[in-house]
C-alpha cells in the first residue's frame, strides 16, 4: 500500500500508512484512520455513500466469477489488456508506472496486470477499486497469496477515488461504469484511459440459445469531455466452456441475466457444454490538455 498516494475519503488530505501499529492503519492529519483489514485492503467507502447496506457483488457472485475467471476462458481477452498497457505507457515513457483498475471486483485482470506489468519496471504498481467489500477482499487475498507488494485494492466509488490528484499514469476501466471527470482528475497530464466494451458478437454462442432471434451488440465508442479516443482494438476468440457451473456464472456475469425470461435460461442451464465467441473492443484514450 505504500506505492499509492491515498487521499482521505472525509477531508481529502492525504493519508499516511502508520506502519508502527497493529492493526496497521492509514491516517490523516485531520486524525481520521482507517484499519488495513487482515486480507491487506482497505475500506475507504465512507457509509454514508454507499447507496445500499451492501453494495456489489456478494460473497457467493465472487466466488462464481472467480471459478469461470480462473479457468482461462478470458485469458485472451485479459493478455490483450496486458499488451495494450505496455503499449501505452511506452509511448508516454513512463518509468515506474502506477496504474488504476476502476472496477477491479475479484482482482483476475488486477493481478494478471500487475505480474505483466513487473516485465516493464519492478517498481510498477497497480491499484484496484470496486463497491463490493467481498470482491475486494478476494482481489486483496488474491494479491498477497502472489506476495506482490505494489499490488493495492480499496472499497471505493470509482466516482470518488481515495487517491490524490495526478497520481495515476493510466486506468482500465472493464465493463464498469466510466466515470470520466474522476478518471481525468487521477490521471496525469499525459495519461491514458483503456476502456473494454463487449463487440458485435460477444457471447454470440450463448445468445443462439437464449433467444429465438438474437442480435448482434450495439457497437459503442465512448465521447468522453476530458478524453480524446486515439486507437481501438478488437480481441476475438472462440471459449468452449464444459461445467454448467461455469456456464452459469458466465451468464451471471452479463447483462442478460437481468432479462432473460426464466424458460429461456433454462435451455442454457441445461447445457453441458456452451462453445461461443467471445469478443471485446478496447478503446484506448489520452487525458486531454
Amino acid at each position: 500500500m505504500m506505492h499509492i498516494r491515498w487521499k482521505c475519503p472525509n477531508c481529502a488530505s492525504p493519508l499516511t500508512p502508520m506502519l508502527t501499529q497493529k492493526p496497521y492503519v492509514l491516517r490523516c492529519a485531520h486524525g481520521h484512520s482507517f484499519d488495513v483489514a487482515r486480507q491487506g485492503y482497505v475500506n475507504l467507502l465512507l457509509p454514508q455513500k454507499r447507496g445500499a447496506a451492501l453494495p456489489g457483488d456478494d460473497a457467493g457472485m465472487v466466488r462464481a466469477r472467480t471459478a469461470f475467471l480462473d479457468g482461462g476462458y478470458y485469458s485472451a481477452f485479459s493478455d490483450g489488456v496486458n499488451a495494450c498497457v505496455l503499449e501505452a505507457l511506452a509511448q508516454s515513457d513512463c518509468a515506474n508506472p502506477t496504474v488504476t483498475d476502476a472496477g477491479c471486483g475479484e482482482g483476475y485482470y488486477t493481478a494478471r496486470l500487475y505480474t505483466h506489468l513487473q516485465t516493464y519496471a519492478s517498481d510498477s504498481a497497480c491499484v484496484g477499486f470496486d463497491l463490493s467489500r467481498d470482491a475486494v477482499a478476494h482481489a486483496a487475498k488474491r494479491g498477497r497469496a502472489m506476495g506482490a507488494q505494489g499490488l493495492s485494492f480499496a472499497v471505493a466509488s470509482l466516482f470518488d477515488m481515495p487517491i490524490e490528484d495526478g497520481s495515476s499514469d493510466g486506468i482500465i476501466n472493464l465493463f464498469a461504469p466510466v466515470a470520466d471527470a474522476e478518471f481525468a482528475r487521477i490521471l496525469k497530464p499525459d495519461g491514458f484511459l483503456l476502456i473494454a466494451v463487449p463487440a458485435e458478437e460477444h457471447l454470440w454462442g450463448m445468445k443462439q440459445i437464449l433467444y429465438r432471434t438474437p442480435y448482434p451488440n450495439e457497437v459503442r465508442r465512448d465521447t468522453l469531455a476530458h478524453f480524446t479516443l486515439t486507437h481501438v482494438q478488437r480481441i476475438t476468440d472462440t471459449i468452449t466452456v464444459t461445467d454448467p457451473e461455469h456456464i452459469r456464472a458466465l451468464f451471471a456475469m452479463t447483462p442478460y441475466f437481468w432479462k432473460t425470461a426464466r424458460e429461456d435460461a433454462e435451455r442454457l442451464y441445461a447445457c453441458e457444454q456452451l462453445c461461443t465467441t467471445v469478443s471485446f473492443d478496447l478503446l484506448l484514450y489520452r487525458k486531454s490538455r
